[in-house]
């Protein structure tokens, strides 16, 4: 089957599907409503489902945990697994986050490229599967995770609770060729109790919206006497807008939203708001946890002050962003995202930052780990996708390594393949993502035919 002509053929409603999936705001919730990760993540769970089962397949709900769609027949299953929840929209949009628009031949929206679009792409892959009739040796499952972003608790149930373990299979929450390396990826909470006196006096701070983001903007409330608001509003440093309140004052934080992962391509506005707070605090219990935090990280995204700094060849460099923080008179709590490369340790650096935080006072309140992913070159699962990747572009493939993250690690015999291209913007978990209705054309043309390259050979 000519699988380009087919998804062409099939645009319009590709197109139309996608809209209606951007629309529900699948962000993991506690919300009371029995669902474990919200009702909209739910809600979009039985959407994507739905539709599967209107284009005839088999569909399965595992306890509202994780669902999946299958096609085909064998002993053995091929697995591409997506997930449906997405981050929050965060600030800085330019069009509505969870409408689908289309402009200049672009679709905007929360989880167009991470990873809404590419899992309805999946989906219309099968179909155009289904309907040419091509004999497969294996069953293909698409799986519809809904827990990536804040721990993958689905993906844990799913094997806990005896899910089928693929022979082979690939994600399309990466970038192509194929991501055969994944750095490893530490997630770390730490809270400080505030005893504060005097009359500059913290009232509330808030910045961030993930920990895998780099935050856009961030705030500090003060009380404080007219003298010390005037002389802290007379400063000026560069992204900072300081405000007159009617009992003190407000610091307001500017800076460029990115990915966790690649946190240098933004500027993180509370490290940038933590070194105008070490400024402007003299002394006293609060001003030694801003200290810390604006020396041993600040606007740093590599972890040097911390003692962590470390690379290698196959990945690169250890990345460090402070994604989350928040507070209150009485209490300071932050979120760290780290990711070590791919043949170094979680020993090597979480011990360390652990120690660091607990000497300056603070207590570590959570933590999760995901090991890294290394597959070598050469094994059957990375050439086969090579191999579908050079057929369809025309270009010689090679596989990379990335920062991590990506759903790969939760099941065994899975690499990360797509949806981004080499060259292009790197756009999720950033304000106005999007991807080209050109480029959901071209991934869902390959995820159709790397599902036949593990699942029909």
């Amino acid at each position: 089957m000519d699988f380009r002509k087919w998804m062409k053929n099939s645009q319009d409603e590709l197109i139309t599907r996608l809209q209606d999936c951007i629309r529900i705001p699948s962000v993991f919730a506690e919300d009371q409503s029995g669902y474990p990760y919200g009702k909209s993540v739910h809600d979009c769970l039985e959407y994507m489902l739905g539709l599967a089962q209107a284009m005839g397949f088999e569909t399965y709900n595992m306890n509202n945990q994780v669902g999946w769609c299958e096609y085909g027949s064998g002993d053995e299953i091929v697995a591409v697994l997506g997930h449906l929840d997405v981050v929050p929209a965060g600030d800085g949009w330019s069009v509505p986050p969870y409408e689908g628009q289309i402009q200049d031949g672009k679709i905007f929206g929360r989880g167009t490229m991470d990873d809404k679009g590419p899992s309805v792409a999946a989906l219309f892959a099968l179909k155009a599967i289904k309907e040419s009739g091509i004999p497969l040796k294996r069953r293909i499952r698409l799986i519809f995770g809904l827990n990536e972003e804040t721990g993958s608790s689905d993906m844990k149930y799913y094997i806990s609770h005896g899910g089928e373990i693929p022979v082979m299979g690939f994600t399309p929450d990466g970038e192509y060729p194929v991501i055969n390396g994944e750095k490893g990826l530490i997630g770390e909470t730490y809270c400080f109790r505030l005893r504060q006196e005097g009359d500059f006096v913290l009232k509330e701070i808030q910045g961030g919206t993930a920990a895998n983001i780099v935050p856009a903007s961030a705030f500090a409330v003060f009380t404080c006497t007219e003298d010390q608001a005037r002389k802290v509003e007379q400063l000026k440093r560069t992204g900072i807008v300081c405000i007159r309140t009617r009992d003190g004052i407000r610091i307001e934080a500017e800076g460029i939203s990115a990915h966790g992962g690649t946190p240098w391509e933004g500027e993180n506005a509370i490290g940038r708001l933590l070194q105008f707070l070490d400024e402007i605090l003299e002394a006293g219990n609060l001003k030694r946890a801003v200290h810390f935090l604006s020396k041993k990280i600040g606007m740093e995204c590599d972890g040097r002050s911390l003692g962590i700094a470390m690379e290698d060849s196959v990945s690169g460099i250890l990345t460090m962003n402070l994604g989350v923080i928040r507070g209150d008179r009485y209490h300071l709590e932050v979120m760290l995202n780290y990711r070590y490369p791919v043949t170094r340790s979680f020993e090597e650096c979480a011990p360390l930052v652990r120690k660091a935080f607990e000497e300056a006072g603070f207590e570590q309140s959570w933590i999760r780990h995901k090991e890294s992913l290394y597959m070598p070159p050469e094994s059957e699962l990375v050439q086969r996708l090579l191999h579908v990747y050079e057929k369809c572009t025309g270009q010689e493939a090679k596989p990379k390594s990335i920062g991590g993250g990506t759903y790969a690690k939760m099941l065994p015999n899975v690499v990360a393949f797509g949806p981004i291209f080499p060259g292009d913007e790197v756009r999720e978990h950033k304000p106005d993502e999007f991807m080209e209705l050109d480029r959901l054309i071209d991934n869902a043309v390959i995820l159709a035919e790397a599902m036949c390259a593990l699942a029909a050979d």
